[in-house]
């Protein structure tokens, strides 16, 4: 008898996000994951051009959904500078100690297999760990990274302090 589809059951969706404010949606498939440490490794030292955002988490955590959804507004308008890829740490480990990747979400810029460290005033120098406000935010903090690293610095100041929010 042929395959039918009508056989499969479709997946249950992962918990409801917690704010009733915001109805649950599924992580940002538009968005590349990278699913081995060598493709960690490969994106990071293989990008020439562009910086490299990866965002470290759980897929399924609300805090990672939410700044997946940010990343993918903001990806369109930053791909020309900024390439953005997710690794969900639960399925590639390698990089928790090394990195320290302890927060629900992490957001760490590489350029040309460098990693790039950020001055944000809060004294944790090379990782973003709570979501960004929004596309704009990130956009603002990408350009900044961009400018930085075309200029070949390993520590970039952001345009704004975020000790003061």
């Amino acid at each position: 008898s042929p395959f039918r589809f009508s056989r499969l059951k479709a997946p249950s969706p992962p918990p409801r996000l917690a704010s009733p404010h915001r109805p649950w949606r599924p992580m940002a498939h538009g968005l590349g994951h990278l699913h081995s440490a060598w493709a960690v490794e490969q994106a990071v030292a293989g990008e020439e051009s562009r910086v490299v955002l990866l965002r470290f988490g759980h897929d399924h955590d609300p805090e990672c959904m939410l700044m997946d959804e940010v990343l993918l507004e903001a990806s369109i308008a930053l791909e020309e500078a900024c390439r953005i890829s997710l690794v969900d740490i639960k399925e590639v480990p390698d990089f928790t100690q090394q990195y320290e990747l302890y927060d629900p979400c992490t957001l760490m810029f590489f350029y040309r297999g460098r990693h790039l460290q950020l001055e944000l005033g809060l004294g944790d120098r090379y990782k973003i760990t709570w979501p960004v406000g929004g596309s704009q935010e990130l956009t603002d903090i990408v350009e900044a990274v961009v400018r930085g690293a075309r200029q070949g610095r390993d520590l970039i100041v952001a345009t704004r302090d975020y000790s003061l929010t």
